[in-house]
């Protein structure tokens, strides 16, 4: 199994296929096996002309463990996502998340949506929407609002523009 190093930490992944890269990430307690290859997602994306990468998340499946509470923050492990970008030089993919993975795509539309082409989130649960632990009621609304001007709460007009440029009907 193919790996590479963001820093310290050793990431091991898969890349399988050609055509457009989409990149998937697994959930907490799982690896890029459990989610994604033993339920056909990765040879399925392939037969439908897709270039499917998915990492094992430090601490998950074949990749380093380590045992800093620190090093597992969604940030810190978003940030291994773009590593594995980087390592193989593809500047934007599609990223499809489960649960904590998706949580980690959602911080990387909010927090670098140029790497992104589309976000697919999956398992994130009620606390990625409610107040205090998401980004809350005001991006439903300015996901339902009728354009980016009548968006006025930063977060909301952040996703909102995120969603209009992956939209597929423009």
């Amino acid at each position: 199994m193919p790996s590479f190093h963001n820093g310290a930490v050793e990431i091991a992944y898969l890349d399988e296929g050609e055509g457009e890269p989409v990149i998937l990430v697994h959930g907490f307690a799982s690896s890029k096996n459990v989610n994604w290859v033993y339920p056909t997602w990765v040879s399925e994306l392939r037969k439908n002309g897709r270039r499917v990468i998915a990492l094992d998340n430090r601490g998950h499946g074949e990749s380093a463990k380590l045992y800093e509470p620190a090093q597992y923050s969604i940030p810190v492990m978003a940030g291994d996502v773009l590593a594995l970008m980087d390592h193989l030089a593809i500047p934007q993919a599609d990223i499809m998340g489960y649960s904590m993975g998706g949580r980690m795509t959602a911080w990387l539309a909010l927090n670098e949506p140029h790497r992104l082409r589309s976000a697919i989130l999956g398992g994130i649960g009620i606390g990625g929407l409610i107040e205090g632990t998401g980004p809350g009621e005001n991006v439903a609304k300015a996901l339902e609002a009728p354009s980016l001007e009548d968006v006025t709460d930063p977060m909301g007009r952040t996703f909102r523009a995120f969603a209009d440029q992956t939209r597929s009907d423009h």
